[in-house]
């Protein structure tokens, strides 16, 4: 199925990202589409502390794995909208999906230490084999 079809919000890009932003989510964080399956593209929204503090740009941190040992760790630079910072990736991992943001002066937002982190599930359905 075509994430895009998964999602909880509009399939026109432009209103899938105001309903994203309307959302409100805590933290300013929001991912679509959910639950995350292994080898989909999520989006990733983020309008919290340090777009609200003005930076001139953000980039997601992500890890895979548990929230205190991540591996596969990468910076993505995410791109400005008129409804906050926003990056597609391709999840390719089935454990965790670990986020924090950090802007060009390497100030963070981590979520009061706790990151941002999604189960992935590997698309099969509970109970079969």
């Amino acid at each position: 199925m075509s994430d895009k079809n998964r999602s909880r919000f509009a399939n026109d890009e432009r209103t899938r990202l105001q309903q994203m932003r309307a959302a409100e989510y805590p933290g300013g964080v929001v991912v679509d589409p959910v639950p995350i399956t292994a080898g989909d593209e999520v989006t990733v929204l983020y309008h919290g502390l340090l777009d609200n503090c003005g930076a001139d740009q953000v980039w997601m941190h992500t890890g895979y794995g548990d929230a205190d040992n991540w591996r596969d760790v990468y910076d993505y630079r995410m791109e400005r909208t008129g409804y906050g910072w926003v990056k597609n990736i391709r999840v390719e991992d089935t454990s965790r999906l670990n986020i924090c943001f950090k802007d060009s002066a390497n100030n963070w937002d981590n979520n009061n230490g706790l990151n941002w982190s999604f189960e992935i599930h590997n698309g099969g359905l509970p109970g079969r084999r």
